[in-house]
């Protein structure tokens, strides 16, 4: 790949924009579309990206309209009538997907990478934390603390991109349109095979199977650390395979762990060589001690300093959007969580009613797409049954076209606690009027958009 000048179609997505970023830092001209402006886009364009949001040939600036040393990159969430991806696959650019230009990056790099249908985003951003700060001096593979491609913006870095000197780099590996299998790790996580995107994949064993042929893509000699439970087949005898779990014993896991206050934990890490005693997450749940037990096996295998880890499990402030507290009084909390999976709504919502025992809680939730509405609706209410009432926003679409008898109310009719859908413009007043005590909002669309409204809302209650 040599070019000079970089176009993104959905410059604007969490895995675009770090990519748009490292090219930017690399000197490239970066310019691209997304059909939103957000804080993301906002950010691109104060570093030096040319950004607009109309898909229009004409809107491309004019240097980019040359296929001479431009490189396109697309995501696979673009439709395939999109004016602009057609004009540039038209015209004799290359055009590659994300995945693509992200396997180019990582040759030549110690992978390490997160896959998993939940769980990713935090694992692989506390594993680029620890690298960071905790890679082993002079150690191998790679000495000092390398670079990451984040699919959530970490609290620490400030960035969904960081850029350092080793050789080690992590990243996220999205199951989505099978783009991890453009990866060739070196060490691997996998969190979750649950079935997801059956857009894509159609039923979960296609799911599962697209999992064992990421595994079949470590390269000899490498490692796979896997959740305890999840059972996909592992055909790559050349590999090391560990498995992983909150506090139940297998090759790492956490013991004597004990609950502190805010929801936060302590707790001793057992890896197959050593105890870590004493440690302690800078972020509350149970769900995300097991997503440091998976990141701290990932360093384990490559290698790490051990005091300088314990203090930054401590010094983690976590993902935004995940388990983000807006609120946190002993009479009213708020917080917002990216969760839009049956199995992490179930994973969220207990970990809030162990932070929070005997409280009443409360659930918004957005559900993200409609063919994942249609194929796991009561799976999603199950979930949100284990709160005390939930209250629905209508589905965002994202790239999808309605489907006739898909909406919020499907999950509705299948809760057993009390419910109500309200719209994204009506939701902060509706709470308002509510009685409430633990607040939580769920989602992967636009429903962080209502956050600050909703805060102000509730903080009006804390004032009272």
């Amino acid at each position: 790949m040599e070019f000079e000048r970089v176009y993104f179609v959905g410059i604007g997505g969490i895995g675009m924009s770090a990519l748009a970023r490292y090219f930017l830092h690399e000197g490239k001209a970066v310019a691209g579309y997304d059909r939103t402006e957000t804080a993301l886009t906002r950010a691109l364009a104060g570093e030096g990206a040319a950004v607009h949001y109309e898909d229009r040939v004409d809107s491309i600036p004019l240097p980019f309209r040359s296929p001479g040393g431009t490189l396109v990159v697309y995501t696979p969430a673009v439709p395939d009538d999109h004016a602009e991806l057609n004009y540039f696959r038209g015209h004799g650019f290359e055009v590659v997907k994300r995945s693509q230009a992200l396997g180019h990056l990582s040759r030549g790099k110690y992978v390490m990478a997160v896959a998993g249908t939940h769980g990713k985003t935090t694992t692989s951003t506390l594993t680029a934390w620890l690298d960071h700060e905790a890679a082993a001096p002079g150690g191998e593979p790679g000495a000092g603390g390398g670079s990451a491609f984040l699919g959530g913006i970490s609290r620490n870095f400030g960035s969904n991109l960081v850029l350092g000197t080793g050789r080690r780099l992590v990243v996220e590996a999205d199951e989505f349109d099978r783009s991890f299998l453009r990866l060739t790790p070196d060490a691997a996580v996998i969190t979750a095979a649950d079935a997801d995107h059956l857009d894509i994949y159609g039923t979960h064993e296609a799911v599962k199977e697209a999992f064992s042929q990421f595994v079949d893509r470590i390269v000899p000699g490498g490692a796979l650390v896997i959740k305890q439970g999840v059972e996909i087949a592992l055909r790559n005898a050349g590999i090391r395979v560990f498995r992983y779990s909150f506090d139940t014993p297998c090759d790492f896991y956490a013991r004597n762990v004990i609950l502190l206050d805010g929801g936060h934990y302590r707790f001793d890490l057992v890896c197959p060589d050593r105890v870590i005693g004493g440690c302690t997450l800078g972020v509350p749940g149970w769900v995300n001690v097991e997503n440091a037990v998976a990141a701290v096996a990932l360093m384990w295998v490559a290698g790490f300093d051990e005091e300088r880890l314990r203090g930054a499990l401590a010094r983690f402030e976590g993902v935004k959007r995940r388990f983000e507290f807006y609120i946190n009084t002993p009479s009213q909390v708020y917080m917002d969580d990216y969760a839009h999976h049956p199995r992490e709504l179930e994973a969220a919502i207990t970990s809030v009613r162990k932070m929070f025992p005997g409280r009443r809680l409360t659930v918004l939730f957005q559900p993200h797409l409609y063919t994942r509405t249609r194929d796991l609706y009561r799976e999603f209410a199950a979930a949100l049954s284990l709160a005390d009432e939930a209250v629905l926003l209508p589905i965002y679409p994202a790239r999808e076209l309605p489907i006739e008898g898909v909406d919020a109310e499907l999950i509705g009719r299948c809760l057993t606690v009390p419910w109500r859908v309200v719209s994204r413009e009506r939701v902060a007043g509706e709470l308002a009027g509510m009685e409430t005590d633990v607040v939580v909002s769920f989602g992967a669309g636009n429903i962080e958009n209502c956050c600050p409204a909703i805060a102000e809302e509730l903080r009006k209650k804390v004032k009272q």
